[in-house]
């Protein structure tokens, strides 16, 4: 504790208090994507009380109004270029809005109080809580992608085709537009044009449940009977085709049929040889006059609905569980509309990640299994760097596709002690993470001052922001401070810490090196540098007008002595002049050294502390 205290005081002292301007020259082309991953309902939440399964009255409740200008401008100064704004469409959610004709959900059939931002009722409308004024909560939503443009950035929101709600009730539908279900024929498992699968002669049964759960935590409630009337019941949003799902499937919604018969076979046309070739507009030029499933048809509305709002793209929650010949056409149609939307889909199979970007027509995945998980096992101090030169490799021929991140609502907060316990021990993953391929970067709310998602919020477990229930979220208000926005709670060790991650986001914002070539260094250091471990990872990155030497030292305890030596391949990349140059750091601005270059080869002496990174320009 107490090396990491001084750690992060002199880390604190190297770095202004004041959040770093980006930098003053014009920025290169193309740039480096950075999304900040926001959950709606919890960024603008300033009431501190956390009670488990608490009422918004009790916990209190983010707005969209809660994105000001100042907060704005704030999140842009970080190196921000796209907000994913989670959980904007109306999901089920427990509480009743007579304004507006809407009723609560029922407990059973919610996770948390909040709900699931992962179970939509209503497509068409954004989700009542996130308003001031409920009966305007588009024209709220509305205001809020009007004020992100304004300041510089896009605005992302998710759209879950894979499965939605229980309890969905369209009852915004624009004119023409027919409810999920509403024409399907309940009496077959299975009909092409059906929107869900059925399970004919059979009601829904709510799950057993488990560890001693109860809805809302066991307060009473008119609707918290065990009961919720299905019938007949429908498959359950995970693929389980029992009646009374297991508590542990996603039991709170139903799964969309997209045309593929519960055999697996496909009622579709599908996509010909050579499509992964193709670009979108030959995928869309392919679609035209086809017969596809009526799901197909709806998912297509939706999206251009929201394209009609302004809406810049789209995460596609759970990509992998619907056909890829689906995504290509809606993505096809989507960029037919706004050729510039950004297209992001949570996939998770190794396998499956160049049908999705080639025949689907993705822009980018999450780069979780391979990436994300190895970098988690390094900075939890019980891996190696050496795994990630063939993932790296692996990746290569899709490696702009493949968004980084090293948090998400999904995944364990970096501070929690179930991850690292101390968020400095991502600095290393976080500079390889921004910096080591052309890919965007994606950070989530709260990272970048340490939140280590501690509270119980109601449903789920410590070590994740629950996105379930309302709850603050302690490190992030600590920076609103009351909704200045400036950081004024935060200490000196978290203004160092997000000061960190804004001067490195602003960084590759700006290099366009990091949009250019890459080539690593850490296996020739390996075996020609004894003095060089497992624990650091060095590589190149460059362009025609930019070369880069980042170097990173994962090790807690122990700093990084030695001598550098760049591979024979980078040296006939960059046709270095022989002689002797001092060579400055660039992401922070505060280290030099001396790079050797001579027949022998060529070498940077290099001294890096624990869990320090380098960033080092050759001119």
């Amino acid at each position: 504790m107490q090396k990491f205290l001084i750690q992060a005081m002199i880390t604190a002292a190297i770095l202004s208090c004041q959040p770093p301007k980006p930098q003053e020259s014009e920025p290169m082309k193309p740039q480096k994507i950075v999304v900040y991953q926001v959950f709606t309902r919890l960024f603008g939440n300033t009431n501190t009380t956390n009670k488990p399964w608490g009422t918004k009255e009790e916990n209190g409740v983010g707005k969209f109004n809660d994105f000001t200008d100042t907060a704005m401008e704030e999140i842009k100064k970080l190196g921000v270029s796209h907000i994913w704004y989670t959980g904007v469409p109306h999901h089920g959610v427990i509480g009743d809005f007579p304004e507006i004709g809407v009723s609560s959900d029922d407990p059973d059939v919610i996770k948390g109080r909040a709900g699931s931002p992962y179970a939509v009722r209503d497509y068409y409308q954004v989700n009542p809580d996130l308003a001031v004024d409920v009966t305007k909560r588009m024209e709220e939503f509305e205001a809020l992608i009007e004020r992100t443009h304004k300041h510089g950035m896009k605005v992302i929101i998710d759209i879950v085709p894979n499965h939605v709600s229980r309890h969905y009730e369209g009852k915004n539908n624009p004119a023409g537009v027919r409810d999920f279900g509403a024409d399907d024929d309940t009496s077959v498992e299975y009909a092409r044009d059906n929107n869900f699968y059925y399970i004919p002669g059979e009601a829904f049964q709510v799950p057993e449940p488990k560890n001693g759960y109860q809805p809302l935590g066991g307060e009473k409630h008119p609707l918290a009977d065990g009961k919720f009337d299905e019938n007949p019941a429908k498959w359950t949003g995970n693929g389980s085709r029992k009646a009374q799902p297991d508590f542990y499937d996603w039991f709170e919604t139903v799964k969309i049929n997209y045309g593929v018969r519960p055999n697996g076979t496909k009622d579709f046309d599908e996509l010909p040889v050579g499509a992964d070739s193709l670009d979108w507009k030959a995928h869309y030029d392919f679609w035209q006059g086809k017969d596809v499933p009526d799901s197909w048809k709806k998912f297509k509305d939706i999206t251009q609905f929201w394209l009609t709002k302004n809406v810049d793209g789209f995460r596609f929650d759970m990509a992998e569980m619907v056909p890829v010949e689906f995504w290509s056409y809606l993505n096809s149609h989507i960029k037919m509309t706004n050729p510039e939307a950004f297209l992001l889909a949570e996939v998770y199979n190794p396998s499956l990640y160049r049908d999705y970007i080639h025949k689907g027509k993705m822009d980018y995945l999450y780069d979780k299994v391979e990436l994300y998980d190895t970098l988690k096992h390094i900075m939890q101090g019980h891996g190696s760097t050496d795994n990630l030169v063939p993932i790296l490799e692996g990746l290569k021929d899709i490696e702009h596709h493949m968004l980084h991140f090293l948090e998400n609502h999904d995944e364990q907060r970096i501070a929690s002690p179930e991850f690292a316990g101390n968020p400095w021990k991502a600095m290393p993953a976080m500079v390889v993470s921004a910096t080591v391929s052309t890919s965007p970067t994606m950070i989530y709310f709260g990272q970048e001052v340490g939140e280590p998602g501690a509270e119980m919020a109601g449903f789920g477990q410590p070590s994740r922001t629950s996105i379930f229930d309302y709850i603050g979220v302690p490190q992030h208000q600590k920076w609103m401070n009351g909704g200045k926005f400036d950081g004024g709670q935060l200490s000196d060790n978290e203004k160092a810490l997000r000061n960190y991650y804004s001067e490195v986001l602003n960084f590759t914002r700006n290099s366009s090196a990091l949009m250019g070539e890459y080539l690593e260094l850490h296996s020739y250091n390996r075996k020609q540098n004894q003095a060089y471990t497992d624990k650091t990872f060095a590589f190149a990155r460059w362009d025609e007008s930019q070369k880069l030497i980042v170097v990173t030292n994962f090790d807690e305890f122990q700093s990084v002595k030695t001598t550098l030596k760049l591979s024979p391949e980078l040296l006939k990349e960059w046709s270095l002049e022989k002689g002797e140059r001092e060579i400055k750091e660039l992401m922070f601005g505060k280290k030099r050294t001396q790079l050797r270059v001579a027949d022998a080869g060529a070498e940077i002496d290099l001294v890096l502390g624990p869990w320090e990174s380098a960033v080092f320009e050759v001119k």
